[in-house]
């Protein structure tokens, strides 16, 4: 197995007794092993290197920094599911939903130049969203609407509170209108606007919580109407440019395509074969026919860690300065908890700000963290958090695809604890 980490520097703190049992069978089979550098990182060196093994995910890539300090950080495994190209740390990966909180800091760069606000109607922006409607029963042909009680605003869709709703359990009708929109076949944001602006809302904007991409689409949209300018240019001059992510975009040049990982997904017998999408078909295409700001990025751990940096650095990274520390302390505040009556989150214990989650109670989540820690993931397999009362950043890229088939259990949780088990 190709394994290259390095744990940097010993910081101890007692939790093995808080570890599931099938995490600490992993840890003590892999304890004859003593890979290089401190005991508690090890242990999380282990993990990874059991997480890619035979029989789990191809490979991984990890970077754990603390007080802007490397402590952990290595790459695992393989980019392809024969497992026959060595797994490199600049790996790109398709980290889809992780687009989301850049949107999101470029709308508040926008707000922070006074071009919009938070509680300002979508329809401001985009007329057509003027006069919402709530979909309240008939069926799909015919169904029967009724007036929203409030316009639709931006802060209701950086928390995914606008109403639109993709949970056919309990909002069927909704569902089916907002999938039979097709905003996957848009070939523009411009389009997926026109298309969302037909779709009636599941509930009242501000009353529920419910996560569903369009929202942030919107948002895009929205960026490109007040830049007066595409969506990517936007984030490539206002975002990767200034932070040197050079590796990052909606589509991978040519020359670097190589360097992509292959995207797999499970088969019901458990077997990883490639995902049928477009872009493990032909890795480095476009995941969507536009610039989605709900999932559209490929990045690698390197670029995106300069992000999480910039936002746990209040803002500024590398002598640059993106956000005010104000803003990104906004943008990390449960922004839940303020709607009058408050509005539950997805997990106990979390919250939501403007475009990840927020811990609002660690014990009521049930896992190793801190009041206020952000963070999101993207559907294939990668995952950050900004811990500002640690001064920590963890990111985690992997690549696959969960599917109809046999899934691979998540990495998220043993990861996490055993970051969080290492600091002092």
């Amino acid at each position: 197995m190709h394994r290259t980490a390095n744990a940097i520097a010993p910081l101890p703190r007692r939790i093995a007794r808080w570890l599931p049992a099938a995490l600490l069978a992993v840890l003590a089979a892999n304890a004859g092993a003593a890979p290089a550098g401190p005991a508690r990182w090890q242990r999380l060196d282990a993990f990874l290197q059991q997480a890619t093994g035979a029989d789990g995910y191809p490979g991984a890539v990890a970077r754990v920094e603390v007080a802007g300090r490397p402590v952990f950080q290595g790459h695992w495994g393989h980019a392809d599911p024969a497992r026959s190209r060595p797994l490199h740390d600049d790996a790109i990966f398709r980290i889809y939903s992780m687009t989301k909180p850049v949107t999101s800091v470029a709308v508040l760069m926008l707000l922070e130049e006074g071009r919009l606000s938070l509680d300002d109607p979508l329809s401001r922006f985009l007329p057509d969203f003027a006069d919402r409607r709530q979909v309240v029963g008939g069926d799909l042909d015919h169904p029967r609407l009724v007036p929203s009680p409030r316009p639709l605003t931006l802060r209701h869709l950086l928390t995914h509170t606008s109403g639109l709703a993709a949970d056919s359990d309990t909002h069927p009708l909704a569902s089916a209108l907002l999938a039979r929109a097709d905003v996957d076949s848009a070939t523009s944001l411009e389009d997926v606007a026109a298309r969302l602006a037909t779709v009636p809302l599941a509930d009242a904007p501000g009353t529920h919580f419910h996560y569903e991409g369009a929202n942030t689409e919107l948002l895009a949209r929205v960026v490109e109407v007040v830049a007066g300018q595409p969506f990517a240019r936007f984030l490539q001059q206002r975002v990767f440019d200034p932070l040197a992510m050079h590796d990052t975009g909606f589509e991978v040049p040519m020359a670097q395509r190589g360097r992509v990982v292959a995207l797999p997904t499970g088969d019901a017998a458990g077997r990883l074969r490639l995902a049928d999408t477009a872009s493990a078909r032909t890795p480095g295409v476009r995941l969507k026919g536009y610039d989605s700001g709900a999932g559209g990025l490929y990045s690698t751990a390197a670029d995106y860690l300069a992000f999480a940096r910039m936002l746990l650095n209040d803002g500024e990274e590398g002598g640059v300065r993106l956000l005010s520390r104000r803003t990104v302390e906004l943008m990390m505040a449960d922004q839940l908890g303020g709607f009058e009556p408050a509005i539950a989150g997805a997990t106990r214990g979390e919250g939501f700000g403007l475009g990840g989650y927020v811990v609002t109670d660690p014990a009521a989540r049930g896992r190793l963290g801190s009041v206020g820690q952000f963070g999101w993931s993207g559907a294939a397999s990668t995952y950050f958090t900004i811990d500002r009362r640690e001064k920590l950043v963890a990111i985690l890229l992997m690549q696959y695809l969960p599917g109809d088939g046999v899934r691979l259990p998540s990495p998220a949780t043993p990861f996490y604890t055993l970051v969080y088990q290492a600091l002092p």
